[in-house]
């Protein structure tokens, strides 16, 4: 598996361009019939690096929302779903690749859009339920002593609630359901991402070069992979091997400044209660590694874009499949 890991670190080597102007977007209005309709060969071959005005300028694409889709329903994940190009996407498109055994290099070439397409809509329907509406609680305090009086970290809005569960930023939702109220009995667009992928997990690399958590079964075959941010320069995630020690979903979870790091002024040990809005999320696997784990996050938008507090994080839902995937004594091996 060394071989893979290193056709990813050249395929990140070489694949992004710097940043540059780039040409006002031709891709046509963001509906539901044109992402079901688009055409992937519109895509550029290779993700090119734009700068922070043009991200800005931008609008989804329905071709890349298409893809996203089609990449998550193959269990290369592109995180969250938004239309936009970029470094997940193109990661993903690098894991296609490796499940399919063909040469790493990242590029959307007619045959990885053949191997993707299935030929059905990417775009589903979903009536909204009255449970849905009732499960949609208060905002979420920032600091962790707030956190700590609550029973429970849930979604505040409809719009975080079917974005998590579809895989979708809420942005994106709204964009494809212009005018929807998101009452109870409403029919709305989603991204019809497909089932979670299935398997048992023999072995787990966590790449922090790539920022990449992928999934191996006991014959060596690539199940799934993932984004992920792994630590950070303040504290950077264990090194070497690491077994995984058990799945918790909805945990509550211990603050300790003294172990952990320092969260504004908190000072002591408080106990975070459950949810999906929890610092970790509403899954935690368990390493070896004292106060290690992989788990689910707040924010799935800033998946690989900010720094963890040592740990793995990836999107709930990416977390939620993965714990369905593993056992107790599997390894973890952090390399990159």
């Amino acid at each position: 598996m060394r071989r893979s890991a290193l056709a990813f670190v050249a395929f990140l080597a070489a694949a992004p361009v710097a940043a540059q102007e780039v040409a006002p977007a031709t891709a046509p209005p963001l509906t539901v019939d044109a992402i079901n309709a688009a055409d992937l060969a519109t895509i550029p071959a290779q993700y090119v690096a734009t700068t922070d005005d043009d991200v800005a300028e931008r609008q989804p694409d329905p071709a890349v929302v298409r893809l996203q889709v089609l990449l998550d329903r193959a269990g290369a994940s592109p995180g969250v779903i938004d239309g936009f190009d970029g470094d997940n996407v193109r990661k993903a498109v690098v894991a296609f690749e490796l499940m399919l055994g063909v040469p790493t290099d990242g590029v959307l070439d007619p045959d990885i859009i053949a191997a993707l397409e299935t030929g059905d809509p990417v775009i589903g329907e979903y009536q909204v339920t009255q449970d849905d509406v009732d499960a949609i609680g208060p905002d979420i305090p920032t600091d962790y002593a707030e956190m700590a009086t609550r029973d429970f970290l849930g979604y505040t809005s409809l719009g975080e609630e079917l974005g998590e569960r579809f895989h979708m930023t809420p942005d994106l939702l709204a964009a494809i359901n212009p005018g929807a109220g998101f009452a109870a009995g409403d029919h709305v667009y989603v991204a019809a991402y497909g089932p979670d992928r299935t398997g048992e997990v023999a072995r787990i690399e966590a790449d922090k070069s790539l920022r990449q958590v992928r999934a191996y079964d006991a014959a060596g075959t690539l199940l799934v992979a993932y984004p992920a941010t792994i630590g950070s320069e303040d504290n950077p995630s264990p090194s070497g091997s690491h077994i995984v020690e058990g799945v918790a979903p909805m945990p509550t979870y211990t603050y300790n400044p003294k172990v952990n790091f320092q969260q504004g002024d908190n000072t002591s040990v408080l106990t975070i209660p459950p949810g999906p809005n929890g610092p970790v999320g509403s899954m935690w696997i368990d390493l070896s590694e004292p106060t290690f784990g992989i788990h689910g996050t707040p924010e799935p938008s800033k998946i690989d874009k900010t720094g963890s507090h040592g740990c793995v994080r990836l999107t709930n839902w990416d977390a939620n499949e993965l714990a369905k995937m593993v056992k107790p004594g599997v390894p973890v091996d952090f390399v990159g």
